[in-house]
C-alpha cells in the first residue's frame, strides 16, 4: 500500500488541545471535533473513525507513536475513513457520549476509546487500544481496519441497525426506575462499602485499584452520624496505606492516578489535577476527624505538587495533568530509581536507610523491569532508626539527607510534560480545597493561589446569563454550557468564600447553581443534565442530543452529587431556608436513580446524609488579631456539616434565624456553636469547642427526612 501524504495543513497544528496538537506530525489526515468530519462523512459515505485520548493517557501515547505511527495503518486509515480526534479534557461531553455507546457494546470503555461512527455519529463498532499487528490477544489494528472497511461496504445496513439498536439500549437505560419500597439510600451504600472493603490495604476490590476520595469522605461521616467506629476506621486504613503506597509520590508529592497492584506499590504515572483536588480534600477532613499526621503530610504534599508543577499561570490558573512519560516508550523512569543509580548518588549509610525506608528491592519493583523500583514506605521512622541501630533523630537526618540528593538527582531528569490547560471545572476543586487547606495549615500561598485562579476565571471566562465556560484560552474563553465546570466551579467558590469571607464569591457561586438549576434540569427526572441545550455552544454534531445525566462518580464526584453538596454549602453560608427547596429535590432524585450502585454511589449518598442534617456554625468572635487558638480548635476537629467563620459577618453569610443575637463585636475571645437555631452558651477555651464539635448532633431533623 502506497505511503499517505501528509495533508499541507494540517487541521490539528492550532488546536487549544497539547495533545490534539502532539498528533499534528502524523501522516493521518485527522479532523478535530465538529461539522467538517460529519460532513465530509456524508459526501464520502465513509464510516467515521473516532480517537479519544489525553495528554496523560499512557496508552493514547502507545497507540499514536506505535499504531497512529504505523505507514500501514495510517494509510488505510486515510483512504478508508473520516478520522476523527478529540481531547477527553477539553470536549468532555463528547467523550461521556461515546463512552457510554462503546461500553454497551462491548462492556469495557477508558482511553484511548476508539469507536467507529457512522456519518451520523452512532458508534457501530469500537474498542480500547489496539496495537499495530496481532498482539497479545489484541487483534492488530491493521486487521481491524480492514475487516471494519470490509463491513461497512457489504453489511452496512446490519451496522447502521446495530448501531440504532445501541441507541434505544441507552434511552432505555436512562428511564427513570423506582427503588424497592422501604430502601434507605445512605444505608444501603453504607453497606456496599463495608462489603467491598479490602481490610488488608484498605480502599476497594482488587488490582487495579483507584483512590476513592468521597468514599472516605462519606465513611468519615457515617462514623460522626452513627456513632460507630468502623467507617472512620476503614477511611484510616484506605487514606494511610495511599499515602505509604507508591500511589503517592515519595519525594514530589500529589498522587497518581491509580494503582495497578491492590496494595498501591506500583502507579500508572500520570498525576491529574482532578484526583488530587478531592484527594486534598479527602486528607483535610481525615486530618480533621484522625488526627493523624500523615494526612497532613499528604495535604502538604500536594498542595507542594500543584504550586511546583500545575500553578504556571502567572495571572492565576492550574493546569490539567502531568503525563506519566518523558519520552516515547517510556513508563516511569523519571519516578523510579535503580539500586545502582541509588548506591552512586547516596553514601552507604544513606543508601540503607533509603533503602529500608522505601522498600528497594521489595514490592515496589517495576514488574517489565525489576531493576527499577518505585518508592513506598517500607518502614516507620521508629522502626528505621532500630533496624540502623540509631536513635529517631539520626535517622531522620540521614532520611532528609539523601531525600534531598534524590531530588536534585530527579531534576536532572526528564521532565514528563505538563497540559497547562486551564479548566474550570478542575479550577474549582483545586482552589476551593487549597484555600481551606491553606486556611487550616496557616499557609498563606495556598490561599493567594486559590484566589488567584477563581479570580482570573470569574473576569475572563465568567457571564451571568451564561456561567463559566470551560477552557480558558491565550485567545479567550471556550466551550459554553457544561454541567461540571459549573457546579465544580460554584463549589470550589463556595470554599473559597468560607476561607476568606468574601462576600463576592458567595454570590457569584449562588448566581452558577442557580442557573445550573434553570438551564441543565431534566424534564423527566428532577436530575441535572451534562450540557444546557440552550447554553451549549460546542458543535452539535454526533449524539450531542442524546440527553446524558452524570451520576456516578467515576470515582472523582459526580457533577450532580457536586451539585447537592454546593447547594448544601451554600445553606450552611448563608442560612438562607430557601436554599433547602432547591436541593432537596435533586437528593431525593439521586437516591432513587442510584439505588444498587454502591461504591459509585457514595458522594451522592453523602449529600443524601447530609441533607438529613442540620449545619453546625462555629463562629469565632473578639478583637481582631485574637483567637488563633479557638480558630485552630475549629478548623482541625471533624464535623460533616461544620463552617467556620469569624465576626462580624457581612454581606450573605449569616447564622439561622434566631441565633444572631447572640453574636458580639467585641470583648474576649469566644466561639459560638450553633445547631440550627440553637446555640451554646459561649466557648472560651479550644479544648472545650473541640469536645461540643465532636457531640454536635447529625442525626435527621424532623422535616430533613430525605
Amino acid at each position: 500500500m502506497t505511503r499517505s501524504p501528509v495533508p499541507p495543513a494540517h487541521r490539528l497544528a492550532r488546536s487549544p488541545s497539547a495533545y490534539l496538537r502532539s498528533a499534528a506530525e502524523q501522516e493521518i489526515g485527522w479532523y478535530p471535533w465538529g461539522e467538517d468530519a460529519f460532513r465530509s462523512a456524508r459526501e464520502t459515505g465513509r464510516p467515521i473513525l473516532l480517537d479519544i485520548g489525553a495528554a496523560w493517557c499512557h496508552w493514547c501515547h502507545v497507540m499514536d507513536e506505535g499504531t497512529y505511527s504505523d505507514p500501514e495503518v495510517s494509510a488505510l486509515v486515510n483512504q478508508l475513513f473520516v478520522p476523527v480526534k478529540v481531547d477527553r479534557d477539553e470536549n468532555p461531553e463528547v467523550d461521556r457520549r461515546y463512552q457510554l455507546q462503546v461500553n454497551a457494546l462491548t462492556g469495557q470503555g477508558g482511553w484511548p476509546l476508539t469507536a467507529f461512527l457512522t456519518p451520523q455519529g452512532e458508534v457501530f463498532l469500537g474498542g480500547t487500544y489496539f496495537p499495530p499487528e496481532d498482539q497479545g490477544g489484541r487483534p492488530g489494528f491493521r486487521r481491524v481496519l480492514r475487516e471494519v472497511a470490509r463491513l461497512w461496504r457489504e453489511e452496512r445496513d446490519a451496522l447502521k441497525g446495530q448501531a440504532r439498536a445501541i441507541q434505544e439500549g441507552l434511552k432505555g437505560m436512562a428511564a427513570p426506575r423506582e427503588p424497592p419500597a422501604g430502601h434507605d439510600f445512605v444505608h444501603e451504600v453504607a453497606q456496599a462499602l463495608q462489603e467491598h472493603f479490602d481490610p488488608t490495604h484498605g480502599g476497594f476490590g482488587g488490582a487495579p485499584k483507584f483512590p476513592h476520595p468521597m468514599a472516605s469522605s462519606f465513611q468519615l461521616y457515617l462514623t460522626h452520624q452513627t456513632g460507630d467506629p468502623a467507617p472512620a476506621e476503614m477511611a484510616r486504613l484506605t487514606l494511610t496505606r495511599m499515602a505509604e503506597g507508591g500511589l503517592y509520590d515519595q519525594l514530589g508529592g500529589g498522587f497518581h492516578r491509580y494503582s495497578v497492584d491492590e496494595g498501591w506499590h506500583i502507579p500508572h504515572f500520570e498525576k491529574m489535577a482532578v484526583d488530587n483536588g478531592h484527594l486534598l480534600g479527602a486528607y483535610r477532613e481525615g486530618f480533621e476527624a484522625l488526627g493523624e499526621p500523615r494526612f497532613r503530610e499528604a495535604m502538604e504534599g500536594i498542595s507542594t505538587w500543584v504550586l511546583s508543577v500545575l500553578d504556571q499561570a502567572p495571572r492565576g490558573g492550574f493546569g490539567a495533568s502531568q503525563d506519566a512519560d518523558n519520552a516515547p516508550g517510556d513508563d516511569g523512569s523519571y519516578f523510579t530509581w535503580s539500586r545502582s543509580e541509588l548506591k552512586h548518588l547516596l553514601s552507604p549509610d544513606e543508601l540503607k536507610a533509603i533503602s529500608w525506608r522505601y522498600g528497594i528491592g521489595s514490592e515496589g519493583r517495576m514488574p517489565h523491569d525489576p531493576e527499577r523500583n518505585v518508592l513506598y514506605r517500607l518502614l516507620p521512622l521508629t522502626e528505621l532508626a532500630a533496624t540502623l541501630g540509631r536513635k529517631p533523630e539520626e535517622a531522620q537526618d540521614l532520611l532528609l539527607k539523601a531525600e534531598a540528593k534524590m531530588r536534585r538527582a530527579r531534576e536532572g531528569r526528564p521532565t514528563p510534560a505538563v497540559d497547562p490547560a486551564l479548566y474550570a471545572s478542575l479550577n474549582g476543586i483545586l482552589a476551593g480545597n487549597l484555600a481551606l487547606a491553606g486556611r487550616l495549615t496557616g499557609q498563606k500561598m495556598l490561599l493567594e493561589r486559590a484566589r488567584a485562579a477563581v479570580d482570573r476565571f470569574l473576569d475572563e471566562a465568567y457571564e451571568p446569563s451564561r456561567g463559566v465556560a470551560h477552557q480558558l484560552t491565550p485567545d479567550g474563553p471556550r466551550i459554553w454550557g457544561l454541567l461540571e465546570d459549573q457546579v465544580s466551579f460554584a463549589g470550589g467558590l463556595l470554599k473559597v468564600a468560607e476561607a476568606t469571607q468574601e462576600d463576592r464569591y458567595l454570590r457569584t457561586a449562588r448566581k452558577i447553581l442557580e442557573l445550573a438549576q434553570e438551564s441543565y434540569l431534566s424534564p423527566t427526572d428532577g436530575l441535572l443534565r451534562d450540557l444546557a441545550p440552550s447554553l451549549y455552544d460546542g458543535p452539535k454534531v454526533g449524539n450531542w442530543e442524546l440527553p446524558n445525566v452524570p451520576l456516578e462518580d467515576t470515582p472523582h464526584l459526580s457533577p450532580n452529587a457536586a451539585a447537592a453538596l454546593a447547594w448544601e454549602h451554600l445553606e450552611a453560608l448563608t442560612s438562607d431556608p430557601l436554599v433547602r427547596d432547591r436541593y432537596l429535590p435533586l437528593v431525593a432524585s439521586l437516591s432513587r436513580r442510584l439505588a444498587h450502585h454502591g461504591l459509585f454511589a457514595a458522594g451522592s449518598a453523602l449529600a443524601a446524609g447530609i441533607a438529613r442534617t442540620e449545619p453546625v456554625h462555629v463562629l469565632i468572635q473578639g478583637p481582631k488579631g485574637t483567637g488563633s487558638p479557638l480558630l485552630q480548635a475549629a478548623l482541625t476537629t471533624f464535623h460533616p456539616r461544620k463552617v467556620v467563620l469569624r465576626a462580624p459577618l457581612d454581606g450573605a453569610f449569616a447564622l439561622p434565624s434566631g441565633a444572631a443575637g447572640e453574636i458580639q463585636g467585641s470583648g474576649e475571645p469566644r466561639a459560638l456553636v450553633c445547631a440550627g437555631t440553637s446555640c451554646l452558651p459561649p466557648i472560651l477555651e479550644a479544648n472545650r469547642l473541640r469536645e461540643a464539635l465532636r457531640a454536635s448532633p447529625t442525626g435527621p431533623s424532623r422535616d430533613r427526612t430525605v
